[in-house]
């Protein structure tokens, strides 16, 4: 008998609690550095090119934004229980990092082509089949996630080499796309349609890169923590709304998810307007963007030992108060005349601000495999997909935010994109974009996560019970 548990010990740390190599935890990374490449480009760029290049109307805009997300809430929950359901040779979930990515790249080139200056069904068209791509691979990609180990401490590992590479995609992408463009495009003006040949040619560039990423991450991972092959066809559209309703960690992780992309989509959209016309420097926008992602370099390779030392409720909180007061700091900058054109001071607010979101942004993907065991352990179905589809919806209604409320509010303060000078309306609107609203909602956040139940000796239980009852499946004595 004392074998037998000595046997059952090792196999649950062979099993289920993986440890994961550096090559592994990089590959893994460079996926979402891929996304962000890709997307991010798409999610922070895409209203100022439909307004200022491409000629749509930001009321336009908004509407079109709010109609894609509304296609995500039915189509991502299909695209969950579709990857949950079937077993592709090339690996589960990592196979659609392929399958998805190259419609994927094709159309993040074509909603950047001006070919249809102005011609609004061709926004939908490309928009719209762009958004269904990116689910193909973001909802399989977070999967992924959690199929490579059941070992909370890898996890965290994984989160943080994971969000050091996707910073590094960020970095390239609020750098390098603005910079990039002024410095070809001819007078330096990025906001012209005469710009946009170099808008198309430098979202082609991203995009081939971004798939290479992909590729690499392909070849990096592999699945060994996932659903019993006689379960997966069990799978429903449904379970996403079963799942919902009974695994009360994934409401709270869902609601956060959108709470925080909309703080991360409202004010990244609201960056290029705010340096533009706000500010009055626009050739500044590179660094300003550049130190949104900088703080991720310094502190994400940091976190495994914060959390270790305050939990990761008290990360939570500290991180989310700093980025309340980088807030407060911008805001009283920008309205105070004699500060506001020291743009160190703004530097300095944009840097405490951007750290406080990144780590609080970041260290949320660590949550996502603690709420897919919570639902295996109570169900005893290991639905990754859907749970990633869940919380996609909520991610990319965050998103839509960031394209939804700008858009909006541009048009109530009656911004107009042809004047080199906006109206005190339209300039405290940005600036609300900028400060008040992601402010609030920051607040609303460190609500959110305060309910969050599942803290690392619960989530260990958790998971040992769970490996436990797969070796009484397998005939082991436990």
């Amino acid at each position: 008998m004392q074998a037998n548990a000595v046997r059952s010990s090792v196999d649950l740390e062979n099993k289920g609690f993986y440890k994961l190599s550096r090559m592994t935890r990089i590959g893994f990374g460079a996926g979402d550095m891929a996304q962000n490449l890709i997307y991010q480009t798409v999610a922070t760029y895409l209203l100022f090119f439909y307004t200022n290049v491409f000629g749509i109307s930001a009321g336009a805009a908004a509407f079109m934004f709010l109609v894609v997300r509304l296609v995500d809430v039915l189509w991502d929950p299909f695209v969950g229980a579709f990857v949950d359901k079937r077993e592709p040779r090339l690996g589960k979930y990592r196979a659609y990092l392929v399958i998805g990515g190259i419609p994927l790249t094709g159309l993040a080139i074509l909603s950047f082509w001006n070919g249809f200056s102005g011609q609004l069904w061709y926004a939908y068209v490309t928009y719209v089949t762009l958004s269904l791509c990116y689910t193909l691979v973001n909802v399989p990609y977070g999967a992924l996630n959690a199929s490579l180990t059941r070992d909370t401490d890898e996890i965290t590992k994984l989160t943080s080499t994971r969000m050091f590479m996707a910073n590094l995609g960020g970095l390239a992408v609020q750098f390098g796309v603005p910079a990039t463009i002024q410095h070809f495009a001819p007078n330096h003006d990025w906001s012209k349609p005469t710009a946009s040949p170099i808008w198309f040619a430098v979202m082609s560039v991203y995009a081939v890169v971004g798939f290479g990423l992909l590729i690499y991450c392909f070849t990096q991972t592999k699945e060994r923590v996932v659903m019993n092959s006689e379960h997966s066809h069990t799978v429903k559209y449904s379970d996403l709304f079963t799942e919902f309703v009974h695994n009360r960690p994934l409401r709270v992780l869902a609601f956060f998810f959108i709470t925080a992309f909309a703080i991360l989509a409202v004010s990244n959209s609201a960056s290029a307007y705010y340096m533009q016309y706000n500010v009055g420097q626009v050739q500044a926008l590179p660094v300003f963007n550049a130190l949104s992602t900088i703080p991720a370099f310094i502190f994400m390779p940091l976190v495994p030992a914060i959390k270790r030392r305050i939990g990761k409720k008290g990360m939570f909180y500290v991180f989310l108060s700093v980025a309340i007061v980088g807030m407060g700091l911008l805001y009283a900058i920008s309205t105070v005349a004699v500060l506001k054109d020291q743009l160190w001071l703004i530097y300095l607010a944009q840097f405490i601000k951007s750290t406080g979101v990144i780590v609080a942004t970041g260290y949320m993907w660590a949550l996502v495999p603690e709420v897919i065991s919570y639902g295996e352990w109570t169900s005893g179905k290991r639905i990754s997909g859907v749970v990633n589809a869940l919380t996609g919806i909520f991610f990319k209604a965050g998103f839509a935010l960031g394209g939804v409320v700008p858009g909006f509010v541009l048009a109530m303060t009656h911004f107009d994109a042809s004047k080199p000078q906006q109206s005190p309306a339209a300039q405290h609107g940005i600036l609300w974009l900028m400060v008040i609203i992601p402010s609030a909602l920051l607040v609303v956040a460190m609500y959110i996560i305060s309910q969050y139940e599942l803290e690392d000796p619960k989530i260990d239980e958790i998971n040992r019970e769970i490996e436990a009852r797969h070796l009484g499946r397998d005939g082991e004595s436990v």
